[in-house]
């Protein structure tokens, strides 16, 4: 495969970058620190059967439509850490170069989110890329971070299911000095989609008008005892919405190789300053009770909205609600849901690295117009497999199936889809 320019001056570049720090650094900026190329293999086909409207652009007809999309690309993605400097207050610096390689596409079969855009033709450019850097700075057991940002908590969650990962512009603090305590608390500013390389305003999920440069979080988790934990965050995407958010996950040990896991979430959404997006209400209560034994793990949830409005949370990330899978977030105005869900481990059968999910997912009493006859539902299948041989360690391959109807938008109706993932990670130093 031939390596463009571009990519080729963004790796050097970020390489030269990491390899520069150890001669203004101390000893443990420099023991403490590490690198890591992935390279990220994607082939995604999503059949839309009843047809979907193709990309805007000058000189088409807006009416055009397509009965599916079909994407191959490839992603570089190179992440470097340093240490920390010796002393009290210690400082360090981060990196993460991404790179993406259009193999396959076309305007007819473009929008599986894997590449971005041209804007005048619609069809997936030949490449993007983009660089990302993050100060940090570490007192006692707390680190506090300003940059890029990817971001894994229930106000916001970055989105890695494409290509390349969806990042933030912003700061965050991680303090860890209370056992126990788990508290977060930060600023974003801008978000940079997994199919772009341009950061963009924050915006609310479904509504892409109304736009924010402030998203504020503060919160965590607080371990009662090794089997208990309880969780409260408040957030507030200013001028749209504000949320308050609350868990409980308590893990019961069984007998051996058997365990019963409850995950219950909460969270009140309402809008925020001048409600720029218009009014706002939603309450979520969801929750997942799972079984664990030996190789197999059985899980069923239920999720159910309430209010005028449907969940809240910034465009482009994952919600943070169990019954979000691989199309459908199941959150739409007054919708109830419910899951069963089977993982299964094959180490206990000899194959270490292979593993298996799957589940269904079903929702009603979602509100359309006057009524509340909206319906959808959504089956999922994983089959991942992790190499064991010394010599392809790192290398891992995932297939991803998905089949999801509904009566909802006609563009979201009925849709098949197909993901096949090779990735291979390996340590630069």
């Amino acid at each position: 495969m031939r390596i463009h320019p571009l990519s080729r001056a963004v790796t050097l570049a970020i390489l030269g970058c990491g390899l520069s720090m150890p001669m203004l650094a101390h000893a443990e900026f420099i023991k403490d620190s590490k690198g890591t190329l992935e390279l990220r293999n994607f082939y995604m086909n999503r059949d839309y059967r009843q047809g979907s409207p193709l990309p805007a652009v000058k000189g088409k007809s807006p009416g055009e439509s397509k009965s599916y999309s079909a994407e191959w690309a490839q992603g570089f993605l190179l992440r470097m850490e340093s240490g920390f400097t010796e002393g009290p207050v210690g400082f360090g610096v981060d990196g993460l170069g991404l790179v993406g390689i259009r193999l396959d596409s076309g305007r007819g079969r473009s929008g599986t989110g894997l590449l971005q855009l041209d804007n005048e033709t619609g069809k997936a450019q030949d490449e993007y890329a983009s660089l990302g850097a993050t100060a940090k700075m570490r007192i006692s057991k707390s680190v506090l971070k300003g940059g890029t940002l990817q971001l894994k908590n229930p106000t916001v969650q970055s989105n890695d299911s494409r290509l390349l990962p969806q990042t933030f512009l912003g700061t965050h603090g991680n303090m860890l000095e209370l056992e126990g305590l788990d508290f977060n608390a930060g600023q974003l500013n801008q978000v940079k989609q997994r199919d772009s390389s341009d950061n963009q305003d924050l915006t609310l999920n479904g509504n892409s008008v109304a736009t924010s440069d402030q998203f504020r979080f503060a919160g965590g988790s607080y371990a009662l005892t090794k089997e208990l934990s309880l969780a409260y965050y408040y957030s507030d995407l200013e001028n749209i919405y504000s949320q308050n958010f609350g868990g409980i996950v308590y893990t019961l040990p069984l007998a051996a190789g058997q365990f019963i896991k409850a995950d219950l979430r909460y969270a009140d959404s309402s809008d925020s300053g001048n409600a720029d997006a218009g009014s706002l209400d939603n309450k979520s209560a969801n929750g997942m009770l799972s079984y664990g034994i030996g190789a197999h793990v059985f899980s069923a949830a239920y999720q159910q909205m309430n209010g005028d409005n449907a969940f809240a949370y910034i465009g482009g990330t994952d919600p943070y609600l169990v019954n979000y899978v691989q199309i459908g977030d199941f959150a739409g105005v007054e919708e109830k849901s419910w899951q069963a869900r089977y993982d299964l481990n094959f180490a206990s059968y000899g194959i270490p690295g292979l593993s298996l999910m799957t589940r269904y997912i079903n929702g009603d009493n979602i509100k359309r117009g006057n009524s509340n006859d909206g319906e959808e539902w959504e089956r999922d299948t994983d089959i991942a497999y992790a190499f064991q041989a010394e010599a392809l360690k790192g290398l891992a391959v995932k297939w991803r199936n998905a089949t999801y109807r509904s009566n909802l938008a006609k563009s979201s109706e009925d849709l098949d889809e197909n993901r096949l993932i090779f990735s291979y990670t390996t340590s630069i130093w």
